[in-house]
């Protein structure tokens, strides 16, 4: 069955170049892994983000939304004896946004250790409603 769609037919015949177009399109995946665990007080968030600096990593914040961005440019450039010149350039960008509420946003911390962003996201403090009593005039 599912050698009767187009897709699988154009993918059988050999193409180097269609290969190499397709593994380089579906390589790299649009948002970076992450995983979020709730430690009661807080919760932690682990991204994964392998190879990137500190420089790279922009965490904002903007009302109850936290955007946690990642952008690599790289550039390299061989050149051989023989005459032979082989330049190439990566740009790629990651972005991820998450839903802060209920989140103390003044206490949140970050750290970047062997590729794993980690985001501690303390919880607010529940509000107890508080009892009064309301003199008659």
């Amino acid at each position: 069955m599912f050698e009767l769609t187009p897709f699988a037919r154009r993918a059988l015949r050999y193409d180097p170049f269609f290969f190499v177009d397709r593994e380089a399109s579906f390589s790299a995946p649009v948002a970076f892994r992450t995983d979020i665990k709730d430690e009661g007080a807080q919760f932690l968030i682990e991204a994964e983000l392998p190879g990137f600096k500190k420089e790279e990593i922009d965490i904002s914040l903007e009302k109850d939304v936290l955007t946690v961005r990642a952008q690599r440019k790289e550039e390299k450039e061989e050149k051989d004896a023989s005459g032979y010149v082989r330049k190439e350039r990566h740009y790629g960008s990651y972005s991820r946004s998450f839903d802060l509420s209920g989140i103390d946003s003044e206490q949140i911390s970050a750290s970047l250790e062997n590729g794993i962003l980690t985001l501690k996201l303390p919880k607010k403090e529940k509000e107890v409603p508080t009892a009064r009593k309301i003199a008659l005039a």
